[in-house]
């Protein structure tokens, strides 16, 4: 079977319901589900011991490499997720085992599920595959759905996803795999399969981050920084406006001030050079 017709299979099944057609669910099925979401929820409630020491890993591999010099030496910064933050966790956690028990209910088979792979070194668990394919599983906002359905993620990817995926088609030697995403808001699932040419060559990657992390000098600037409007001022792209290191990386911006943020009505915009003075809130 084919990961193209994943989701209209998982769909026509599921809109069978309002025809009063019950769901192919055997208990067996319903009772693996429960028993992974049971997994999920005590690890989640006990997490193992983890070292305090930065290491790589495929989850951050592909992310940038300025962004991940400053966590290298970030000693206090690693952990400390807030509440609200961790019931995130938990509840994407949950949902993907259920996303899981639709694909098996559509006839989709799923193997490997946290299988460990390790490539060059960097030690990695994927979430599993689907007929053959390494697939990952999002859940999502409405505004990071897009990105996947419309395949955008190349262009915007501050979480480095698509290394993820990478990392784990070259440990498993496939390249067919990709992105099962729900959308949290309104219940919509994609299949995302990104092409060969938008996913990184992995093990380049690796070979250049490994000593870029050990410059006494952070990398070069992780993206352009961008206008914000036509007045002179410019501001930090998307990417860096996710990233807890921001202050500390433009801390020269505004003839060394740093950087300035302002509250407009769509959310905070981070300034590195004001021309003209924005007439909102500063965040001071």
């Amino acid at each position: 079977m084919e990961l193209n017709t994943l989701v209209p299979d998982i769909y026509k099944h599921l809109e069978s319901l309002s025809d009063g057609i019950p769901l192919p669910l055997t208990e067996a099925e319903i009772d693996k589900t429960v028993a992974d979401m049971k997994v999920a929820l005590m690890s989640w409630a006990t997490p193992r011991e983890r070292n305090r020491d930065f290491t790589l890993r495929m989850s951050n591999i592909g992310k940038p490499s300025r962004q991940l010099w400053y966590e290298k030496r970030d000693e206090k910064g690693r952990g400390g997720i807030d509440g609200a933050t961790q019931i995130k966790f938990l509840y994407g956690h949950l949902l993907e085992e259920i996303v899981l028990m639709l694909v098996r209910m559509a006839g989709h088979k799923v193997t490997d599920e946290q299988k460990e792979v390790t490539v060059d070194g960097i030690v990695g668990h994927m979430d599993c595959k689907i007929n053959g394919e390494v697939v990952d599983v999002k859940t999502a906002s409405r505004f990071a759905f897009n990105k996947f359905r419309e395949g955008r993620l190349a262009q915007d990817d501050p979480f480095g996803y698509m290394g993820q995926l990478a990392g784990y088609e070259e440990a498993e030697g496939t390249d067919k795999g990709g992105f099962l995403v729900l959308n949290k808001e309104s219940g919509e699932l994609c299949m995302y399969v990104p092409d060969d040419l938008d996913k990184p060559n992995i093990k380049s990657t690796i070979s250049k981050l490994i000593p870029s992390l050990k410059l006494d000098t952070p990398p070069a600037l992780c993206y352009d920084l961008v206008a914000d409007g036509k007045k002179g001022n410019i501001k930090l792209p998307k990417g860096c406006s996710w990233c807890k290191y921001k202050y500390q990386c433009h801390q020269d911006a505004n003839d060394g001030d740093g950087l300035r943020t302002f509250r407009y009505s769509n959310g905070l915009t981070y300034l590195t050079t004001v021309v003209v003075e924005p007439k909102v809130e500063e965040l001071l």
